[in-house]
């Protein structure tokens, strides 16, 4: 079994790496890696910041999940210049943000559902439903931020593919593969809400939220959340 101390170890690392990276830009004068590698590194620390703020406890993975992905898709993909050197680096990514976006929007509806202090009864369809378009509309806002950045300030975020120059092409196979990704976590989580025995990744993430914010789900239910919580 692995160490419930690897994501917190994982996250420290990726941490690391950009105060390194940051260093390396800063020696070399690279001013505009500086700005942008500074501005990952306080992307970083948002989920840190935002679970204090509403005094949120988020599972260590869920910390990992999120700056691992700032990581991959900010300082790989644009620092580094990941996607011109990986033409599936950018597929795989939105691919993983439909998976994350999905995730999150499940969380925010299932926490609504099963809260003490608000009167609803959302059915499982919904609750999948909602999870697959905030996904999919989160993927669209990153759409809309990448076309603003390429007009605004002359970057190359949306990749022509193709030979479409305009952009369109990268755009429709994001939001596709967004599509994807989100469609699925929303079939586990529809299966997960009407199933209470089903076993996968997302049933863990749910359980381990859910241990660590008891507070936040129906009294009557906080005594067997443990129990519940898969090996």
């Amino acid at each position: 079994m692995p160490s419930k101390s690897m994501p917190r170890k994982l996250t420290l690392a990726l941490q690391f790496w950009l105060f390194l990276g940051l260093a390396g830009a800063v020696w070399e004068q690279q001013w505009l890696n500086v700005a942008m590698t500074t501005g990952i590194i306080i992307l970083t620390l948002f989920p840190i910041l935002l679970a204090k703020r509403f005094n949120v406890n988020v599972p260590s993975v869920f910390q990992l999940m999120a700056i691992g992905f700032i990581f991959a898709s900010i300082f790989l993909g644009e620092v580094h210049s990941y996607y011109t050197k990986f033409w599936w680096w950018d597929i795989a990514l939105h691919t993983t943000s439909g998976f994350l976006l999905g995730i999150t929007g499940f969380l925010l509806v299932y926490l609504i559902n099963e809260n003490d202090s608000l009167q609803t009864q959302m059915q499982p369809g919904f609750v999948a439903f909602f999870a697959f378009m905030f996904a999919l509309g989160m993927g669209a806002l990153w759409e809309i931020f990448e076309f603003s950045m390429d007009q605004i300030f002359g970057t190359n975020m949306q990749k022509p593919m193709f030979g479409d120059h305009s952009g369109l092409t990268d755009t429709m196979y994001d939001l596709i593969v967004d599509a994807i990704g989100a469609l699925i976590i929303s079939i586990l989580g529809y299966g997960y809400l009407k199933k209470a025995q089903a076993k996968s990744f997302l049933e863990r993430w749910i359980w381990a939220f859910i241990v660590k914010n008891p507070r936040l789900f129906n009294k009557h239910k906080k005594s067997s959340y443990k129990s519940k919580l898969p090996d």
